[in-house]
């Protein structure tokens, strides 16, 4: 069995309870040349966390969500445990204060275009792993 060209795209894991901003997310990032992974909260994200890490590149988390951990503390259990891994938390109503963001981690404003995360995107990660141009279809999204 011959492995496709997208199997070797780095694995992004992406983490909202709002379906309608995880799939725009997912959709930026696989346009960005990423394979997104998907959570709906902190415990599944740490599953997948715990299963792909070696192959994640990319934690884009939003903020609020339910149950007893936020978005804040996904990024700091991130950066402690898989270092290696570029974080992106976003929110629409949280502040990123500097005491709940790890060091590296970048915030973006919700609501975000894909122009924004593209950008932050150039910011966070080194150069092997950095996103694909975007097409003009994604752009006008």
């Amino acid at each position: 069995m011959q492995n496709e060209p997208d199997d070797r795209r780095p694995f992004a894991l992406v983490v909202d309870d709002d379906f309608l901003i995880l799939m725009d997310a997912m959709n930026i990032l696989e346009e960005a040349g990423f394979r997104p992974l998907e959570a709906h909260n902190v415990d599944q994200a740490e599953a997948v966390l715990v299963d792909y890490a070696d192959e994640i590149v990319l934690l884009f988390t939003d903020v609020q969500m339910p149950g007893t951990r936020n978005g804040f503390d996904l990024a700091r259990l991130t950066a402690e445990r898989w270092p290696a891994i570029g974080i992106l938390v976003s929110s629409g109503i949280a502040n990123p204060n500097p005491e709940l963001m790890p060091e590296g981690a970048i915030f973006v404003r919700k609501p975000f275009s894909a122009d924004v995360i593209y950008d932050r995107l150039r910011e966070l990660l080194p150069e092997g792993q950095r996103p694909q141009p975007l097409s003009q279809k994604v752009r006008e999204h």
